[in-house]
């Protein structure tokens, strides 16, 4: 437990590097798919979102679920404290299928076969707001 704080601290910061990139990355989605027809704003656009999901989004995602299993696995009396850990995982588990999801795009992107619109991106692009909200929440205020 004596270094429980530094990775507490870590898990944080992988956290908010991780959200930027689940954050950024559909907006360039909608960029892409709104620009379509401009081939070569399209091309410098792909290398974004890959090098943005690749070298940002995937080792901050690393970084955050490992340092979260590492803080549970010191402190498991955590699963005692209130269920507003298991609403917090929950939400977690919805970013990791977020991830997941955006990966999935990006690829079909790539690939120049996505049916997405600008404007699915743009709804989509909401979904991670929210669920960091809910985590912010139960950690934070512990309501339940």
């Amino acid at each position: 437990m004596e270094y429980y704080g530094w990775i507490l601290a870590f898990h944080v910061m992988s956290f908010i590097s991780w959200m930027a990139m689940l954050f950024y990355q559909p907006r360039l989605y909608v960029y892409h798919m709104e620009n379509i027809d401009n081939k070569g704003f399209v091309e410098v656009v792909k290398i974004q979102e890959e090098k943005l999901f690749k070298f940002i989004g995937v080792p901050a995602f690393w970084a955050t679920v490992l340092s979260g299993l590492l803080m549970i696995y010191l402190n498991p009396s955590l699963f005692k404290s209130g269920d507003w850990l298991y609403v917090k995982l929950f939400a977690a588990g919805l970013l990791i299928a977020y991830h997941i999801s955006l990966n999935y795009f990006r690829k079909r992107l790539a690939e120049d076969k996505c049916v997405k619109s600008g404007k699915f991106f743009r709804f989509y692009n909401e979904v991670p707001t929210i669920l960091m909200i809910i985590i912010v929440i139960m950690v934070v205020v512990k309501p339940i």
